[in-house]
């Protein structure tokens, strides 16, 4: 089993300071990027809304949420560890490996499978975490 990421949340409060917290970071990559892309002051104020910048922070927040990812086999031993948690699955039962989150002020693990991409599941896992479950929360 592997483990990427780092944000844990263990409560609605920490998920929304947690939040926060990369708000500055987000504000910073978005000028950054518009920076190398070249745009002048008007064509920054222009396209650079605050829209954008919130897209940013919600991208940013979910791809630093810890994910673990491993055979079918550690997936059902970390369950067995946490034997009254909430499953909901995403993906094909018919490959072998799981990445998956857990949510515990849900008390729910949400799982992405995948057979050679690992990277790509994490990431698709972490979009739909963070809109099934942190969205409602740090906003």
């Amino acid at each position: 089993m592997e483990t990427h990421g780092f944000l844990a949340p263990a409560t609605e409060s920490e998920a929304t300071a947690a939040y926060e917290d990369v708000g500055p970071a987000a504000q910073t990559v978005t000028r950054e990027v518009a920076k190398a892309m070249e745009f002048d002051r008007e064509e920054y104020d222009e396209r650079v809304t605050g829209e954008v910048v919130a897209t940013a922070r919600d991208a940013l927040f979910a791809s630093l949420l810890e994910v673990h990812s491993g055979t079918r086999e550690a997936f059902e031993a970390w369950l067995d560890d946490h034997p009254d948690t909430d499953v909901r699955h995403n993906g094909s039962e018919d490959v072998d490996n799981v990445a998956w989150h857990y949510v515990p002020f849900e008390d729910t693990v949400v799982t992405a499978t995948y057979q050679n991409e690992p990277d790509a599941a994490r990431a698709t896992l972490r979009r739909i975490v963070h809109g099934r479950f942190y969205r409602d929360v740090v906003q």
